[in-house]
């Protein structure tokens, strides 16, 4: 009889080896998959979860598990920016007026859970934080005259081999020499300076200050007139792309799975289109070549426009499978994956400036 029960003893060992191991997988292989909310929760659970997402090697594994939007930072002309989260529940940050910069700030720019803000005094410091941790850097002064409305890109790309956050802030601003040409600044956080690009595009005429993305080391601005400015962060080269779907302000650039796509409105319709071929300009007669190919296309509901006509639809991001578009005082999010769409916003002025929190 006694020999009878040690069987389950050692059965009640092994299901407690099988927990522990259970464990150790979700703590080493799903943590770093939760947005940053979730992990603050999740340091409550046990003292070794709490060591394990405190150390610099797990926010370094975190960096490269989680992409996805956590929620947009809006900013309506002469008001502090606030945070409209994707989802409450397990994404936000703790200050969404950003009150922990020295000073007042404009939003600019973001990538990969870093903002780029800009003062209101003095010379109009650009600022780089962390809105989660709320560590922040304030960068020197540039070496030229970027205006009071920059177009700067934020371009931080976390590195499997490099545990710092780098970061680079690109700025293309009027050139001063020649007319109708722009020239670009960068600075390097690594560098920890600014530098003026020797290149100068002849032909990009004027650029829209908010329309900058950055995709697969390629920096590219949106023309008000016609076309997109392409910016080579590694060949230090610019390049105009025709070809180019314009539709005045209901057109923006983003980045779908790597490449650059336009996306805009067009009546009731909102499509995304890829960058397939940059060279389709080049192409002999009668190639079949096209430098955009349409990867999603969607109806926006009438019940949605509210009786608001359709031609002010205003398309803000796109990114991460989601696009997020305006109408009226809305701010709405359609995701292509599950084709649903949400109100993210009621309150939204026609001139907010938006930036989108990608961790």
């Amino acid at each position: 009889m006694d020999r009878g029960k040690r069987p389950n003893k050692f059965v009640s060992s092994r299901n407690n080896k099988i927990y522990m191991d259970l464990k150790d997988v979700i703590r080493e292989h799903a943590l770093p998959f939760l947005p940053a909310k979730s992990l603050f929760k999740a340091q409550g659970v046990c003292r070794d979860w709490k060591l394990q997402i405190s150390t610099p090697f797990f926010a370094h594994n975190q960096s490269l598990s989680y992409h996805a939007i956590s929620g947009v930072f809006c900013q309506n002309p002469g008001d502090p920016p606030s945070f409209i989260s994707m989802d409450p529940k397990s994404c936000g940050v703790p200050d969404p007026s950003l009150k922990f910069l020295p000073e007042p700030i404009d939003i600019r720019a973001s990538s990969n859970g870093l903002i780029c803000c800009q003062g209101h005094t003095g010379a109009n410091a650009y600022y780089i934080c962390n809105p989660v941790t709320k560590q922040w850097k304030k960068l020197p002064n540039t070496n030229a005259d970027h205006g009071h409305d920059p177009a700067v890109v934020l371009v931080s790309e976390p590195s499997l081999l490099n545990f710092v956050a780098e970061y680079k802030l690109i700025c293309a601003f009027p050139s001063v020499e020649y007319d109708n040409a722009t020239e670009f600044e960068i600075y390097s956080s690594s560098e920890g300076a600014w530098k003026v690009s020797g290149e100068i595009c002849f032909a990009s005429k004027k650029l829209m200050p908010r329309s900058g993305v950055h995709a697969d080391g390629v920096v590219y601005w949106q023309a008000k007139r016609h076309g997109i400015v392409a910016f080579d962060l590694a060949k230090d080269r610019s390049q105009l792309i025709q070809g180019y779907y314009h539709h005045g302000r209901n057109t923006t650039l983003g980045m779908m799975n790597g490449k650059l796509c336009n996306t805009y409105a067009n009546g009731n319709s909102i499509m995304v289109n890829v960058l397939s071929n940059i060279y389709s300009n080049t192409m002999q007669m009668h190639s079949h070549a096209r430098t955009w190919e349409e990867t999603a296309r969607f109806s926006i509901d009438s019940s949605v426009l509210g009786g608001i006509n359709s031609d002010l639809v205003v398309v803000l991001f796109v990114g991460c499978n989601v696009v997020l578009f305006q109408i009226g005082r809305k701010i709405l999010c359609y995701d292509i994956k599950t084709k649903e769409t949400k109100v993210m916003c009621s309150a939204a002025e026609s001139d907010v400036r938006c930036v989108f929190l990608c961790e």
